[in-house]
């Protein structure tokens, strides 16, 4: 018989846990600014923005639900009373999950000319690879797989630009994921029954944030 943690034992356990994490993504960004060429200050900086903002979502435009996909009304007594039905999807954009990369890897081009070639060809291919690896998820959003588009990323960047392997997967990486898993599944989200959709959001966020570090990781 094993005695139950005690609630203090319990909230040192997550302390730690997340002091071992923020650790260790210190030292990713460390290694990642360094290929990157850029100061680890701003690469903080634009982390610690990246997360503050991904709780941030900005409205964009609306979509029209299809009518077998708007969720009746529940009257449950465990929920409360009724809400009117919205026929409506909102498709936003997340600060941290899109606007903060985006911007990121503009800063990028400018700043190291990796060439455009380069550029479109691996975020060609890694949008490819991200559309066919993304499912929709029934009033959800979209859903895909983390790791292997940063491995495209970095492979694509590696073929097409050697000298800037990590600046091209890092763009790529970014463009690839929120185009092919987000733009490119934008008809499908109006039939997934959500209401609120958001680029670079839940569900693909990881995804993002993800394969910009771990892409430069590879290259």
């Amino acid at each position: 018989m094993r005695i139950p943690p005690s609630p203090i034992q319990l909230v040192l356990f997550v302390f730690i846990l997340i002091l071992l994490f923020t650790l260790v993504q210190i030292g990713l960004l460390h290694i990642a600014a360094e290929k990157l060429g850029i100061d680890f200050s701003k690469a903080l900086f634009a982390l610690f923005l990246s997360l503050l903002g991904s709780v941030i979502n900005v409205p964009l435009f609306t979509l029209p639900l299809p009518p077998d996909t708007v969720p009746p009304p529940y009257n449950g007594w465990l929920l409360g009373p009724a809400k009117p039905r919205q026929d409506r999807v909102i498709v936003a954009i997340n600060l941290g999950g899109a606007i903060m990369p985006i911007l990121f890897s503009l800063y990028l081009i400018i700043r190291l000319q990796p060439g455009i070639m380069p550029v479109v060809l691996a975020t060609t291919i890694v949008s490819a690879i991200s559309y066919i690896l993304s499912r929709p998820i029934p009033g959800l959003g979209i859903a895909m797989p983390i790791f292997i588009p940063p491995m495209a990323a970095a492979l694509c960047a590696f073929i097409f630009a050697p000298v800037h392997s990590a600046a091209v997967a890092y763009i790529s990486g970014t463009f690839g994921v929120i185009i092919g898993a987000d733009l490119l599944r934008l008809k499908e989200i109006q039939r997934i029954g959500a209401t609120v959709v958001s680029i670079g959001g839940a569900g693909t966020f990881d995804g993002i944030f993800l394969t910009g570090i771990v892409a430069v990781l590879l290259a």
